[in-house]
């Protein structure tokens, strides 16, 4: 079965699974799609709103990224296949992702400038592929992801001017 084919099993599945986490929360707040299909996640965009919906977001998203999680299992489950979506709450995603462009965008060209590397704080996985999109087309750096689990980092550094597994000594 295709995305497009699950696509109504999958907003009606997730919409009762986030109204009732959240009802079961005691937040007030509605669940909305706001996109049927985004090419990027290769899944449907929900929306929550309402006056206690900060609560869903928690300290950095983790609150929100839990939620998610969640989402997706449980809605995994019952469909008994993988399902990809996002859950934002009151814009708090685009929000950090257009603030992750731009961060990524000013240490890059302190990057470029000093010919130094940086290295970004521990990020999630989704912050730190915001982060390496942002970037992909940067003419002068390039990025890579280090660390282990929750110390994962993004490193922007100088791009190589000749990659080194092309390089080749001169004869």
């Amino acid at each position: 079965m295709t995305v497009l084919e699950q696509t109504p099993d999958v907003v009606r599945i997730v919409t009762d699974v986030l109204e009732n986490l959240i009802s079961k929360m005691g937040v007030d707040a509605i669940v909305s799609l706001t996109q049927v299909h985004n090419e990027d996640l290769d899944g449907p965009v929900f929306e929550i709103e309402g006056d206690d919906s900060g609560l869903l977001i928690g300290r950095k998203g983790e609150t929100l990224r839990a939620l998610q999680f969640l989402v997706k299992f449980i809605v995994s489950r019952q469909l008994d296949d993988r399902v990809n979506l996002m859950v934002d709450v009151e814009g708090y995603q685009e929000r950090r992702y257009n603030s992750l462009a731009d961060l990524a965008g000013r240490v890059a060209q302190r990057v470029a400038n000093s010919g130094t590397s940086a290295t970004l704080e521990p990020m999630p996985p989704n912050e730190r592929r915001a982060v390496h999109v942002a970037l992909a087309d940067h003419p002068t750096v390039t990025t890579e992801s280090t660390g282990v689990g929750q110390d994962r980092q993004v490193v922007i550094r100088v791009r190589d001017e000749q990659p080194p597994d092309t390089y080749r000594p001169a004869e």
